[in-house]
């Protein structure tokens, strides 16, 4: 099981009064213990840092600027914005801009990506960034993900885009919105035709000589 798992597995426990749970700040980092039965427990870390919102990148990327002038790359935890190069990635990105730039906030996270981006939740003035991004219709509930969500998030979530789609808000005024999982898919299968098609090119023509 991975941890992002057993993070969620633990907390839907405790929703259910199966183990009990305490948290505790140190710092900037939320200690969260879990306790079941004869003595056993297991602590998880969930970090926590602040800072002024200095760059977006599309609608689920920014970069915060810290109080020790260190720059962090943010991939929003649980959503999926449209790619630059489709229909309303432009948007998003101006929604979240709107939303966000210049602003301080907290970033609520415990996992980085392969990428060595931050994944998590972005939290200004009391308000879940990632789930306005989904509700304004301006982004995907990133299901493949939703796992390393709380049962609560992932209701609220679900909840958000399945409004958007009602009220078609955002890209969801296009009638057949592609997702951005399904576009990069697509687009990496292009890159790789066109590979494939060039080396072809280059050993027919070495044939040749």
């Amino acid at each position: 099981m991975k941890l992002s798992e057993l993070e969620n597995a633990l907390r839907e426990m405790a929703q259910a009064r199966r183990v009990s749970v305490a948290r505790e700040w140190r710092g900037r980092s939320l200690i969260e213990t879990y306790h079941y039965g004869a003595g056993a427990s297991v602590v998880i870390v969930a970090d926590e840092l602040q800072g002024q919102v200095v760059g977006i990148a599309d609608g689920d990327t920014v970069t915060v600027l810290d109080a020790s002038d260190t720059q962090h790359k943010i991939r929003l935890k649980s959503i999926d914005a449209p790619e630059r190069g489709q229909a309303f990635g432009q948007a998003s990105k101006r929604n979240l801009s709107a939303l966000i730039f210049g602003k301080l906030v907290t970033i609520q996270f415990s996992k980085r990506d392969r990428y060595g981006r931050i994944v998590g939740r972005v939290i200004f003035n009391g308000q879940d960034i990632c789930l306005e991004q989904v509700r304004s219709g301006y982004a995907w509930h990133y299901t493949e993900y939703e796992r390393e969500q709380s049962p609560a998030e992932r209701r609220a979530y679900a909840e958000a885009e399945a409004e958007a789609r009602e009220q078609k808000r955002g890209l969801w005024r296009d009638s057949s919105p592609v997702a951005p999982w399904d576009y990069r898919r697509e687009r990496r299968k292009a890159i790789e035709g066109q590979r494939l098609e060039s080396e072809r090119k280059s050993s027919r023509a070495g044939k040749r000589h």
